[in-house]
């Protein structure tokens, strides 16, 4: 059975569609990520989930239970669902113990692993007002946690955190899942904050959901141009730039080449494949990104080959199994 269900929730605010006949199921311990750009709904997604926002038509389900909107129940929220906003709070100039008590359910044992696992046992004599963003937002995420529930949503947990802080969130939230046994669904902006973590990721635009699947299915076969924005670089062919990289198979009609940086490879010349001259080279640590003229337009190259330069010609082939068209 299932550990969540999501059948065709819609919300009509404002004269327009929210979210609009959303439907999916999550499993135990399955890791679910939903991306989309700024204001396509997926805020409001997770709080119907959670119980905090009321929707128009369907129903959300946590195991054999409804989950009930603020309409429906004088509090807000579902006992086995933990939300984290972007607007989270914690009492002001209380130390971190004290608010961390007045939360606990837990037996000794458990909350002292939970705070091992959320990276704050050190904070526990803090106050408050004297701990970093990072701090506090791991300090709030414990205190959830401390309620003992079974699905926990996180609401783009990471964008206002600087690398180190963002390193140690990750951590934290994979050992939820793998120490805590706790499910998890989080929504971000950032495509590496998906792709390396969800075992399936939801794709919304404009309140509906317009592709679902693995990391992997999602980033090499985006089913638009949209969903292929979300994700990275990637460069469009059509005509005879097309047809030199992929060759003369069947193309579907009305469909264009879709390429990321990475597939495409520098070859040497006489090998076949699309001619291009290099128009700009910029450095990234680990490999260098390319744009190369090539007719009809521009591509994006990523490569570990140095020594190139500006102007330079070049033979560009696609990596094997990599055609995919939009």
């Amino acid at each position: 059975m299932s550990l969540l269900r999501v059948s065709e929730v819609s919300l009509w605010e404002k004269e327009r569609f929210a979210v609009r006949n959303i439907s999916f199921t999550q499993q135990p311990f399955q890791k679910l990520a939903i991306a989309a750009e700024t204001g396509a709904g997926k805020s409001t997604l997770l709080q119907i989930i959670a119980g905090l926002v009321q929707p128009t038509a369907g129903e959300v389900w946590l195991e054999d239970r409804r989950v009930k909107g603020p309409a429906e129940q004088l509090m807000p929220g579902h006992p086995g669902i933990a939300y984290l906003s972007q607007q989270f709070e914690l009492p002001r100039f209380l130390r971190v113990e004290q608010v961390l008590r007045y939360a606990n359910k837990l037996r000794a044992g458990a909350a002292e692993q939970l705070y091992e696992v959320c990276r704050i046992s050190h904070l526990a004599q803090r106050r408050t007002d004297e701990l970093s963003g990072g701090e506090r937002q791991r300090i709030a995420l414990a205190r959830l946690l401390l309620s003992s529930p079974k699905l926990l949503l996180l609401d783009e947990p990471y964008s206002n955190l600087d690398m180190v802080h963002k390193r140690v969130l990750k951590a934290v939230v994979q050992d939820i899942g793998d120490q805590l046994g706790i499910t998890c669904t989080l929504i971000s902006h950032d495509p590496l904050d998906t792709l390396s973590w969800a075992d399936e990721i939801l794709v919304m635009q404009g309140g509906h959901l317009v592709q679902q699947g693995p990391p992997a299915q999602i980033y090499q076969q985006p089913t638009s141009e949209y969903v292929a924005a979300l994700f990275g670089g990637y460069s469009l062919l059509s005509g005879p730039a097309a047809t030199a990289l992929a060759g003369k198979g069947r193309k579907p009609a009305g469909k264009q080449l879709l390429v990321r940086p990475e597939n495409l490879q520098l070859v040497a010349p006489g090998l076949g494949g699309l001619r291009g001259t290099i128009a700009s080279i910029r450095y990234f640590g680990s490999y260098y990104e390319l744009t190369v003229e090539v007719p009809g337009g521009q591509v994006t190259v990523r490569t570990t080959e140095a020594g190139l330069v500006p102007g330079a010609p070049v033979q560009l082939a696609l990596a094997p199994g990599k055609v995919w068209y939009v």
